[in-house]
């Protein structure tokens, strides 16, 4: 009940005041459940908790729920105890919101002075979970070492593990505990597997320069001391972890590993060197000199062990992505610059290609690739080629093995692939025609991969696309008939290559085979699935038809909606195909009808938005879109219009005496200026749609501003060709070349963009304005942006990133219409507390690096006399950043309410991502305050009344006894 409440609360961004109330309710629930005499419901409500904290994680709730918890852990038996340990350690980034954190930590310690010794090591796993909150808290402190020396091995095992919690966030604390350590790591009393339980605390010892540099030191000795295989395998992974911590000693530490991979004979030291090497090589690639990488590739050479060979591989493959390649194949100073192939990188990596084992093959031609990709030198060509047969001997060997390896091989070969193609546009012919080979032969499970990676060079290199078309097609009539996920997957992977191979519109004959396919052996969501990446190609025709086909066959009328919407934009859009050069009339005929379509499908979008999912990022583009044609429409009637209403006669004369000298155009040059107006308008909405949606992907966002520019180009058309030729500038609007252009739209846009800049820079100046070819140049401007067939991206259908934040204000009244009553001569203290609420993929695109937290009042109604007032005094607008913590964040306003009355308060949230750049995500929060006079203030009023009105009964007196 209260979950379905809060539910609802939070879709309808009600006030917190209600929230609290729902809150306030569960907890009493699980309350009940902690008072019951039977240990299962309490143990049941116990665990119960987490779900709480992340349902209402504020801390009024939190806080009071983590003292109850307290309770049950001071009173209750060791299995309660226990339970509460595990939901603290679930909900360790909510500790931080514990307003009463004495009280929590006093009721929690009480338990440490048990004579059971199980108790106390509950205890101390308790306080080393809530290490965060109270690190230099000294009994907590004194506890653990006192632990240390127990008898008891639960004990001392629960004070390892607080001790290395505290390590890890206090410095005192780790600077105390260090000498202890090592004394009982030497001690002979103490037995091994307690010795290799005590050495990963050590890791935690980086928070001063000396205190890392003893701990290394007792790390050395350890690893000579004692030889043996457990020891050096958790003395050599601590030294790894503090040496990444601490930064200085990378470079000594890449070199004792490598040093132990050459000389150690033992496999599973290797190993574990092996480990360390990619974590540092993963890490701090730049600190990797060329001896590092000249060592680990000797030691590759020679190794007789493929498993092993295959970990130093995986090492080099990770190095071969980073700067630390450049360093290697940089000669150095003095020494002749040798051949590419006498390196031992490059003569490793030939010999693996080749190797029977793919795991092995893979990572040699992914270094080949790598070298390839990032060192453009002379003498490094001849390895393309080593790279292309070494990447298509992998194609032919994965592509036929259904098995979960070689399909992970077979991913690394096609990224491999992908990423050459770009950096060697020379070698994708013979990329892709390997590649169309092999896709008849393959697995089906190879064959998505495999479709995947053509689709990607195709939207590289469109050149090659036609190429592909009869391959892919032949193949799309023998897919077969089984309707097994596999087969439905290469069905829509086999489709979207189509789509991108067939640059212009798909022929008749494409679109048959296609839907003989869907109705043969598909189900409604492959359909879909297709029609989908039909509208992102930009093929309106075939994804109207498969959105008809699949109306009939939802089960809920939101769905039935959504279907028909996208029916009608899909028609509206295919409208605007018949669009011809230089034929106008017939061009406003396509923008109706394509209108017509677009109002029927925002009506049907409309109704397909539910409270859970209200659709507000479609129902604003296609609202854009709807203005954006309208705009169009109107641009080119205004165009028209200098043949229906040409300048009057005395349109120079009118010119002249006002001094405006676009007056001698006539009417046509006012209506210019609201056209150029209305394209800004637009521009300004496109960077609004843009900027509210955070959690868009990187493609749905460049389709939003090539809309925007779009808008801007033609703005600028109309100042530069009519309203302003002669200060029109033509630099900032030149584009800087078409190098990362990711997909088709975009590549036809830009094409689109640079025509109209030339044709109007060529007209400016030439003609003065308006003469019919300003006008021809315009509308034909018009037709070029919306013979582009506009893509429908991935956010317009899928949201992959789920990002939002909840906001709680305080003081807050129980009915949101109510106001909160403050005097006016007082400040009001308004603190805001929020939390960041992440889908399944937090921080998929672009992560909260802090929230911008905008308060604004606005006198709503004044009460009372009307006072001077400064105007500073009038409103308040004050702007603060947070940066959240374990998706948390608060801060507090300081407001003044000087004038009586009753203010509005919002309070609106924005989001700043690491880029810096700013996201207005909302939400949006209000709530009223009533200024009232101060009872001083009104008595002196009061008095000063009393005695104006006295004085002036008195001068009526003496004005009547004259009389």
């Amino acid at each position: 009940m209260a979950g379905g409440g809060g539910g609802k609360s939070f879709l309808a961004e009600a006030g917190y005041g209600e929230q609290e109330l729902d809150a306030n309710s569960a907890l009493m629930e699980l309350d009940k459940g902690l008072r019951s005499g039977k240990l299962g419901e309490q143990c049941e409500a116990v665990v119960r908790f987490p779900r709480l904290f992340q349902k209402y994680p504020f801390p009024i709730l939190i806080n009071s729920a983590f003292l109850k918890l307290a309770d049950v852990f001071r009173v209750g038996n060791n299995f309660l105890r226990l339970c509460v340990l595990k939901v603290t350690q679930q909900s360790e980034k909510h500790l931080e919101k514990i307003l009463n954190v004495d009280e929590f930590v006093k009721r929690v310690f009480s338990v440490i002075h048990s004579n059971d010794p199980v108790a106390r090591a509950i205890t101390l796993r308790m306080l080393g979970s809530m290490a965060s909150i109270i690190p230099e808290r000294k009994n907590a402190h004194h506890s653990i070492r006192q632990s240390l020396d127990s008898h008891d091995n639960v004990e001392v095992e629960a004070a390892i593990f607080a001790a290395a919690n505290f390590s890890a966030q206090s410095k005192d604390f780790a600077a105390g505990i260090c000498n202890k350590i090592s004394e009982m790591i030497q001690g002979l009393a103490t037995p091994v597997d307690l010795k290799l339980k005590l050495i990963p605390i050590l890791q935690h010892m980086h928070h001063d320069a000396s205190l890392a540099s003893s701990s290394r030191q007792l790390l050395q000795q350890l690893v000579t001391s004692y030889p043996s295989t457990k020891m050096v395998i958790v003395t050599l992974h601590t030294f790894t972890l503090l040496a990444a911590s601490s930064l200085v000693d990378i470079p000594k530490q890449v070199q004792l590993l490598l040093q132990y991979l050459k000389n150690d004979p033992r496999k599973a030291v290797k190993r574990l060197a092996i480990q360390d090497l990619k974590l540092l090589a993963n890490k701090t690639p730049h600190t990797w000199t060329r001896e590092n990488i000249q060592a680990l590739c000797e030691s590759a050479l020679h190794t007789p062990y493929d498993s092993l060979k295959l970990g130093m591989l995986s090492v080099l493959s990770t190095l071969s992505g980073t700067i630390a390649i450049k360093q290697y194949f940089s000669s150095a100073p003095g020494t002749a610059a040798t051949t590419a192939r006498s390196f031992d990188l490059v003569k490793l990596a030939q010999e693996c290609c080749y190797h029977n084992n793919r795991g092995i093959a893979a990572h040699g031609v992914r270094i080949l690739t790598n070298i390839s990709a990032s060192c453009q030198e002379k003498d490094l060509l001849p390895l393309e080629q080593d790279a292309v047969f070494g990447l298509e001997s992998l194609l032919v060997l994965c592509s036929q093995d259904g098995s979960p390896g070689a399909q992970a091989t077979l991913k690394i070969t096609l990224t491999c692939m992908v990423k050459l193609v770009k950096s060697r546009p020379h070698l994708s012919q013979s990329v892709v025609e390997s590649l169309l080979t092999q896709l008849h032969s393959a697995q089906d499970a190879a064959r998505i991969l495999m479709c995947h990676c053509l689709a990607a060079i195709a939207m590289q290199l469109p050149i090659l696309a036609d190429g592909m078309l009869g391959d892919l097609m032949d193949l799309y009539k023998v897919i077969g008939r089984s309707a097994t996920d596999k087969k439905q997957e290469l069905l829509v992977s086999l489709a979207t290559v189509i789509f991108v191979s067939s640059q212009k519109a798909l022929s008749s004959e494409i679109k048959t085979v296609i839907k003989q396919q869907l109705e043969n052996a598909s189900n409604g969501w492959t359909a879909y699935r297709i029609a989908r990446q039909a509208s992102r190609m930009g093929n309106h025709d075939m994804a109207r038809e498969l959105y008809q086909s699949l109306l009939t066959q939802v089960a809920s009328e939101h769905f039935y909606f959504w279907l028909n919407s996208l029916k009608e934009f899909s028609h509206a859009e295919q409208c605007l195909t018949g669009l011809q050069e230089d034929n106008y009339s017939s061009a406003l005929s396509c923008i109706a009808e394509a209108l017509k379509s677009y109002h029927k499908g925002i009506a049907s979008l409309t109704a397909a938005s539910t409270p859970l999912n209200p659709l507000s990022f479609q129902c604003g583009f296609v609202k854009l879109r709807i203005d954006l044609l309208q705009a169009f429409s109107q641009l080119i009637c205004t165009c028209n219009s200098l043949k229906t209403s040409p300048p009057p006669a005395i349109a120079t004369t009118i010119a002249m005496t006002s001094g405006n000298d676009l007056q001698r155009c006539g009417r046509i040059s006012n209506q210019m200026k609201l056209s150029m107006e209305e394209f800004r308008n637009l521009a300004a909405r496109y960077g609004d749609l843009y900027q509210s949606s955070f959690d868009a992907d990187s493609a749905t966002l460049r389709n939003v501003e090539l809309q925007q520019q779009s808008c801007l180009l033609i703005s600028h058309a109309i100042e530069a060709l009519i309203l302003d030729p002669e200060s029109a500038n033509f630099q900032e609007y030149t584009s800087n070349g078409t190098a990362h252009v990711e997909s088709e739209y975009e590549r036809r846009m830009m094409s689109v963009f640079n025509r109209v800049l030339e044709e109007v820079e060529s007209l400016n100046r030439k003609y003065a304005p308006v003469s019919y070819l300003h006008t021809a140049c315009l509308c034909s401007a018009v037709i070029a942006l919306l013979k582009v067939p506009l893509s429908f991206q991935r956010y317009f259908f899928q949201k992959l990133q789920s990002t939002s934040i909840k906001l709680a204000l305080s003081p807050s009244p129980r009915n949101p219409a109510e106001p909160i009553a403050v005097q006016n001569n007082q400040q009001l203290a308004l603190k805001v507390e929020g939390v960041v609420q992440h889908g399944s993929k937090p921080g998929l695109f672009r992560k909260i690096q802090s929230v911008c937290l905008n308060v604004s009042s606005v006198l709503q109604s004044k009460s009372g006399q009307d006072y001077k007032i400064p105007i500073d005094n009038m409103s308040n607008e004050m702007e603060q950043r947070v940066e959240p913590h374990n998706d948390y964040f608060s801060t507090q306003f300081l407001l003044n309410f000087v004038i009586l009355g009753t203010h509005n308060i919002t309070v609106e949230s924005s989001v700043i991502d690491s880029n810096g750049i700013v996201w207005k995500t909302g939400p949006k929060t209000t709530i009223f305050v009533k200024s009232l006079e101060d009872p001083y203030s009104q008595q002196v009023r009061l008095q000063q009344q009393q005695g104006q009105s006295s004085s002036q009964q008195q001068q009526q007196r003496t004005a009547y006894s004259r009389f």
